[in-house]
């Protein structure tokens, strides 16, 4: 006889029950189709903003694993670097791609998280409000949903253009994991578009992606994390200087 096959099993999306403003605020939320739809014209719109406005190159792209998960890590001082580190993605990462976006800039009103949810596929930190459960969650969608996330360990854009040191967090979504972590240097976003800018200027922007970097092996506790950190904003501080 030929094989048998697995009786087909339906099982609700995680968001299901949640209303609409919870769900765009909700580290479970899944993408429809409209929203799919809404990722794809996003990012093919960042690509040409990007090669057009600041000439976006990018070098080493080839370093980005095939799929998720990973942890794509980078220097932050601009409202563009989540936006250009999504214009490097490539067609395949994009529906699981999300970049943590901090709660209380991007998710405060319904207009703002819905164009965060719906356009950017960003999901909120919240940076006054963010216990060990909060982190659990994203790990745990990290893992099972081999997601993509896009994250800033400094835990804030740099007001003066130099980087500032790594938080704890990244260690928190990836000790004791084999989650891949990309390290990736931006270097022309603060001259771009610097926080007390509100409209960016034609600056050129690098991004340069790192060799992935891999904590199995690191525990999961503060000494850990904290090995994390160090190893990554080391990396990153390279790319971002070259």
């Amino acid at each position: 006889m030929g094989n048998v096959m697995e009786p087909w099993k339906l099982e609700p999306a995680r968001d299901t029950g949640l209303t609409p403003g919870e769900r765009f605020r909700s580290v479970r939320r899944e993408s429809g189709l409209l929203e799919g739809l809404a990722h794809q014209a996003c990012f093919l719109l960042l690509r040409t903003y990007f090669a057009i406005a600041h000439r976006l190159t990018i070098e080493g792209r080839d370093k980005l694993p095939a799929h998720g998960p990973f942890v794509v890590a980078a220097n932050h001082c601009s409202h563009l670097d989540a936006l250009a580190l999504g214009a490097a993605l490539t067609p395949r990462h994009r529906e699981r791609a999300f970049p943590i976006a901090a709660g209380d800039v991007f998710f405060q009103s319904g207009v703002t998280s819905t164009f965060s949810a719906i356009m950017l596929n960003a999901l909120p930190m919240w940076r006054k409000n963010c216990g060990p459960h909060a982190l659990a969650d994203l790990r745990r969608k990290l893992q099972e949903e081999k997601a993509i996330f896009i994250i800033f360990p400094e835990g804030g854009r740099s007001r003066t253009g130099s980087m500032m040191p790594f938080k704890h967090g990244l260690g928190m979504l990836v000790a004791e994991t084999n989650v891949p972590v990309v390290p990736c240097g931006l270097a022309g976003t603060f001259e771009a578009l610097p926080p007390h800018r509100k409209l960016p200027r034609p600056v050129a922007i690098k991004l340069i992606i790192g060799d992935t970097l891999e904590f199995a092996s690191t525990a999961n506790d503060r000494t850990g994390w904290s090995q994390i950190a160090q190893g990554v904003e080391s990396a990153v501080r390279n790319l971002a200087t070259q």
